[in-house]
C-alpha cells in the first residue's frame, strides 16, 4: 500500500486527511439548516427563495468550526454579510457583458488581499466573490436586495442554531455558573492545562517537541476564545493567565531532556477538570522540588490554585483585536499584494472564459476558481487535485441519485443530508468538494435549472487549469514565497525580543510571559507557512528552501531562553552554560 509520506510532498498532502472526533453538534446544526429552509420555501411555492436561503446556510456551515459562541458570531456573521453584499453587487452586474471581467478582476484583487489579514477576513473575501458570481450569473426572479436578505437570512438561521443549541462540554457540571453560553471558552482553557500535562508526560521522550507545539496551539486557541472582556469570562481569563507560568515550567523541563515524576502532570489535569466542571480544585499534588524546573512547576501550581480561588486578573493572557491600520498594512503587504493579484487574475480570466464558452450559466467557473486560488486552503497542487476529484465524484453521485429520488422532496432531503455531512467532510478538501457539489447541484435543480453534472465537471477542470497557470506565473522581482519570509521575519524578531528580555534578568515575569507567548505564536505561524510552501509543486516549493531549518533553530532558541528564564527565577542570574547555548543559537541563526 502506498503511504502519503512515501510520495512527493505535493501529492502526499492531497491524500492526507485530518483526524478528529465527529463534531455531532455541528452535524445536527447542518441537518437543521439548509434542508428545512428549502423545504419551507418549496412548500410555500417559492423554491427560488429557498435556494437562496439554503445557499446562505450552506456557506455559513462551511465556516461552522469548533469554537466559542461569541467567536461564531464574527466567524459566521462577517462572511455572511460579505456574501449578502456580493449578491447585491452581482445582481447589479448581471447582463453587463465584458464589463464584468474588469469588475471581477478588481473585486478579486480585494478579496485576495483580505486573505492575508486572517481566517475571518479570508472567509469574508471568499463569500463576497462567490456570491458576486452567483448573483451575476444565476437566473433567479428575486431582485438584488431580496437575494441579499434571503442569503443573509439563511446564514442567520444557522447562527441562531449555533448560539441557542447547547454543545455539552466533557465533565461539565449541571448548573455551572456560566451556563452553556461559555462552554467553548471553558473547553479551550481546559485544553491548555491538558496540553501542559501532556508535555510533562512527554518530557525526556521523542514526543516532547510535538507536545510543546500542541501546547502552543492550545494557548493560541484559548487566547482567541477569550478575546474581548465579557463579564462571564473574567474567571476563565484568570485561569488562562495562571497557565502561562505552568507552560513555561513544563517547557523548561522538556528542554532539559529528562523525564519527570508521573505525579507532576496530575496537578495540571486536576486544574483542567476544575475548568470544565466549575467545581473547586481541591488539594493539588506537589511535585518534587529537586531542580529549578520542578521548583518552578511547584510555584506555578500554587499560583494557579490561588488564581482559581480568586477568579480575577489574567488580562495579559488575551490578545487585543487588530487595529484598522494593522489590517490595511497586512492587505498592502507582500502576501496581500501577491494573493490579491493572483485571485484577481483568476477571477477575471475565469469570468471571461466562462462567458465565451457558456454565456447562459457561466457563474460556476469563476465561483470554482475563487475556492481554488485562495492560498489559505492548502497548497495549490493539492487543492487543484482535490477539487477536481471531489467535483467528479460529487457530480457522478448526484447524477445517480437524481435519477432515483422524487422531485422536489427527494432533492430537499439530499440537501439536508449534505448539510449534516459538511462538518465531517471539512477534514479533507476533496470530500468537502464532493458534498458541496451534490448540495449545490440539488439546489440548482430545485431552482428550475436542468441537471448540469457533466458541464460542471468540464467547467471545474477548466478552472483548475486556469488557476494552475495563474498560481505559477512569475511574481515581479522574483519575490515568490514572500508570505513565508514575512512570517519567518516576524518569528525571528519576536524570538530575539524575548531572548533579550530573558538575558537582561528583568524581574517582570508577566511581561516575559507575554513575550514568550508572542514568540511561540509567531513561530507556529512561520512553521505552518513553511510546511504549506514545502507541499507545493517543486517549481514553487524551491522558493522556501532552507526555511524549515530557520524555524528549527528559532524553536530551539525560544526553548533555550525559556529554560534559562526558569533558571534566572531560581538563582537570580543567567547561568554561564545557558548564556553560551543561547549565544551559539543566535550565531547559528545569523549564519
Amino acid at each position: 500500500m502506498i503511504r502519503p509520506h512515501s510520495l512527493p510532498p505535493w501529492l502526499g498532502h492531497a491524500l492526507r486527511a485530518q483526524r478528529a472526533p465527529v463534531p455531532w453538534p455541528a452535524v445536527v446544526r447542518g441537518a437543521l439548516a439548509a434542508g428545512p429552509l428549502l423545504l419551507f420555501a418549496v412548500v410555500s411555492g417559492r423554491p427560488s427563495s429557498g435556494v437562496l436561503l439554503a445557499l446562505g446556510a450552506m456557506l455559513a456551515g462551511v465556516n461552522d468550526r469548533p469554537g466559542t459562541r461569541r467567536a461564531a458570531l464574527s466567524r459566521l456573521g462577517g462572511p455572511a454579510l460579505a456574501g449578502a453584499l456580493g449578491m447585491v453587487l452581482g445582481s447589479f452586474l448581471a447582463g453587463s457583458g465584458s464589463v464584468i471581467v474588469g469588475v471581477f478582476a478588481g473585486l478579486g484583487l480585494l478579496g485576495g488581499a483580505l486573505s492575508a489579514v486572517g481566517p475571518v477576513a479570508s472567509a469574508a473575501g471568499t463569500q463576497l466573490l462567490v456570491t458576486v458570481a452567483i448573483g451575476a450569473g444565476m437566473p433567479l426572479p428575486e431582485t438584488g436586495w431580496q437575494r441579499a436578505l434571503l442569503f443573509a437570512g439563511g446564514a442567520a438561521w444557522l447562527i441562531v442554531l449555533r448560539v441557542v443549541l447547547p454543545s455539552p462540554v466533557r465533565g461539565q457540571r449541571i448548573g455551572h455558573p456560566h451556563g452553556y453560553l461559555y462552554d467553548g471558552e471553558r473547553a479551550a482553557v481546559a485544553a491548555v492545562y491538558d496540553a501542559v500535562a501532556a508535555l510533562l508526560d512527554a518530557a525526556g521522550g521523542p514526543d516532547a517537541r510535538a507536545r510543546r507545539a500542541g501546547l502552543t496551539a492550545a494557548l493560541d486557541q484559548a487566547q482567541d476564545a477569550l478575546r474581548g472582556r465579557p463579564a462571564g469570562t473574567r474567571r476563565l481569563r484568570a485561569q488562562l493567565g495562571a497557565a502561562l507560568p505552568l507552560a513555561e515550567a513544563a517547557t523548561a523541563l522538556a528542554w532539559a531532556g529528562e523525564s519527570v515524576p508521573g505525579r507532576a502532570a496530575e496537578g495540571p489535569r486536576r486544574l483542567a477538570a476544575a475548568v470544565r466542571s466549575g467545581a473547586p480544585v481541591g488539594a493539588l499534588p506537589a511535585p518534587a522540588r529537586s531542580g529549578a524546573g520542578l521548583r518552578a512547576l511547584d510555584e506555578a501550581l500554587l499560583r494557579a490554585a490561588e488564581a482559581f480561588d480568586r477568579g480575577s486578573g489574567g488580562e495579559s493572557a488575551v490578545r487585543r483585536r487588530k487595529s484598522p491600520s494593522a489590517v490595511v498594512r497586512k492587505m498592502a503587504g507582500p502576501a496581500g499584494r501577491e494573493y490579491g493579484v493572483r485571485v484577481g487574475l483568476s477571477f477575471g480570466a475565469s469570468a471571461a472564459v466562462a462567458q465565451a464558452l457558456q454565456p447562459v450559466h457561466w457563474y460556476w467557473l469563476p465561483a470554482t476558481a475563487v475556492f481554488l486560488v485562495k492560498p489559505d486552503l492548502g497548497p495549490l497542487a493539492s487543492r487543484v487535485l482535490c477539487r477536481a476529484a471531489g467535483t467528479v465524484a460529487g457530480a457522478l453521485l448526484f447524477a445517480g441519485l437524481a435519477a432515483l429520488l422524487p422531485r422536489p422532496l427527494g432533492l430537499v432531503a439530499l440537501v439536508a443530508v449534505c448539510g449534516a455531512l459538511i462538518p465531517v467532510a471539512t477534514r479533507h478538501f476533496a470530500a468537502q468538494t464532493a458534498v458541496i457539489t451534490v448540495l449545490v447541484l440539488s439546489l440548482v435543480m430545485v431552482g428550475g435549472e436542468p441537471g448540469a453534472s457533466w458541464s460542471r465537471i468540464t467547467e471545474t477542470l477548466l478552472a483548475c487549469a486556469l488557476v494552475l497557470v495563474a498560481g505559477h506565473l512569475p511574481w515581479p522581482g522574483g519575490h515568490r514565497g514572500g508570505g513565508v519570509r514575512v512570517r519567518i521575519a516576524a518569528a525571528r524578531e519576536a524570538a530575539q525580543v524575548y531572548v533579550r528580555h530573558v538575558l537582561s534578568e528583568d524581574d517582570d515575569r508577566a511581561g516575559r510571559w507575554a513575550l514568550r507567548r508572542e514568540a511561540y505564536r509567531t513561530l507556529a505561524e512561520a512553521r505552518a507557512a513553511v510546511e504549506l510552501a514545502a507541499a507545493e509543486l517543486p517549481v514553487l516549493a524551491r522558493h522556501s528552501d532552507g526555511s524549515r531549518r530557520v524555524t528549527v533553530v528559532l524553536e530551539r532558541l525560544v526553548d533555550a531562553a525559556t529554560a534559562c528564564a526558569v533558571q534566572v527565577d531560581d538563582t537570580g542570574r543567567v547561568p554561564v552554560r545557558d548564556a553560551e547555548r543561547i549565544g551559539g543559537l543566535l550565531a547559528e541563526l545569523a549564519a
